[in-house]
């Protein structure tokens, strides 16, 4: 195995009955200070951002998706150009998805607005009709249809781990079959067997694939390939007893860290979690897939959570939704048109200390593109720095002031 580069330290545990902890992942290329929100750039790419301006927000790590990367422009030549990182000249840590969302999506959820975490009422269930789905699950892997060009393809446990390792990330994830919030107790149940098969076959191959790298750079009297961190995900929708057979079974596998997958409805994310993070082992860093609102982080990290990713942030920002600490703010709004003060006129970030709300109205109302590089921006800082507060308020002993703050005023309440 090539030399491990991967680590993670806990700083401080709270006292308080909760979960939450401080402490700092290590990887080949810098250290990640959790609790952290990862960035998405699902295509090698923050939309609408230079990598400066990423580094400038405070972005620590960027996450990209291997769906994505493997259809355009392809994972062969991500690693021609030297991996992730170089390719889009971003020198900090990187995380790759497995792809399995993106099939998920493709499959059952295809044309049905259902996501990873429930928003319509608890007692719908998902049906087996297709309606055109593009994707097909087998106990061997997932076939699809591209929805580029509609060509076929093939997932397998295998085949996305070797494809996450040309493009390279610090942290990959083994390839998991994504279940809709709704599917009932024993569809979920049959899911769960399945990914835990194919996290047994994702850690094979990641270990082969690390031991032949490791061979070919000493043959080649190279340095030493840097590690890959390889996470596990588990599964089990809203149901308790599946959530802990899934945080026992693939807990107990040799992973480096654990993803948590969504399944369940956002007001149970406390509990849904923290079933999981109580199982799982201290000394391994854990993400929860998909969440980024900022109550979200309150409760994920009260129940044991390192680390987040969302697109949220830069989407609601490209589209003019902006946060500030008292909610949302439409900025296409009339009531804007002639407002002459910053988006937050507490906030440090680059398009609060430059521009006005006047001005982003007018940007928006005319569809210019930069107002999706500000909104973007402002919205990235948002929660970046959302999450770096709430690790300094653990850190020093604000966190139940800073929550009620924050939660008082960004939610009204």
């Amino acid at each position: 195995m090539p030399e491990n580069k991967f680590g993670f330290t806990i700083e401080k545990k709270m006292d308080d009955g909760s979960l939450a902890r401080v402490g700092v992942i290590h990887t080949p290329h810098g250290d990640i200070k959790t609790p952290a929100f990862i960035v998405v750039g699902t295509k090698a790419t923050v939309k609408s951002l230079t990598m400066d301006q990423v580094k400038d927000i405070g972005v620590q790590i960027l996450l990209a998706n291997t769906y994505h990367l493997y259809l355009a422009p392809g994972d062969e030549l991500v690693k021609k150009a030297g991996g992730l990182g170089k390719f889009m000249n971003w020198d900090g840590p990187t995380f790759t998805d497995s792809g399995g969302f993106q099939v998920f999506s493709l499959g059952v959820a295809f044309g049905k607005g259902i996501g990873k975490v429930a928003v319509e009422e608890e007692n719908q269930e998902d049906t087996e009709t297709d309606h055109g789905a593009l994707a097909k699950i087998d106990d061997d892997g997932v076939t699809f249809k591209s929805h580029r060009d509609g060509s076929l393809h093939r997932f397998t446990p295998e085949r996305s781990i070797q494809i996450q390792h040309n493009i390279g990330a610090d942290i990959i994830v083994a390839f998991d079959e994504c279940t809709s919030p709704h599917s009932p107790h024993q569809k979920q149940k049959e899911s769960l067997e399945r990914t835990r098969k194919w996290a047994e076959r994702s850690l094979a191959e990641h270990k082969k694939l690390s031991v032949l790298s490791l061979d070919k750079s000493q043959s080649e009297n190279a340095d030493a390939p840097k590690y890959q961190a390889l996470y596990g995900v588990i599964q089990g929708g809203k149901y308790q007893d599946l959530r802990e057979e899934a945080a026992r079974t693939i807990g107990a596998m040799d992973f480096d860290g654990f993803g948590i997958g969504g399944s369940f409805s956002k007001d149970d994310i406390g509990t849904a979690v923290r079933w999981v993070n109580e199982i799982l082992p201290e000394g391994k860093p854990r993400h929860l897939l998909g969440i980024g609102e900022p109550i979200d982080f309150f409760y994920g990290i009260e129940a044991g959570v390192d680390t987040f990713d969302c697109v949220s942030p830069t989407r609601l920002g490209r589209n003019g939704s902006l946060y500030t600490k008292n909610g949302r703010m439409g900025i296409k709004n009339k009531e804007y048109v002639d407002d002459h003060t910053p988006v937050d006129k507490d906030c440090s970030c680059y398009t609060c200390t430059h521009h006005t709300r006047a001005y982003l109205a007018h940007l928006f109302r005319e569809g210019e593109m930069l107002g999706s590089a500000l909104g973007s921006i402002h919205n990235l800082h948002f929660v970046v720095s959302l999450v770096e507060q709430i690790r300094c308020s653990l850190l020093d002993g604000t966190y139940d002031a800073l929550k009620e703050k924050i939660l008082r005023d960004y939610y009204q309440k």
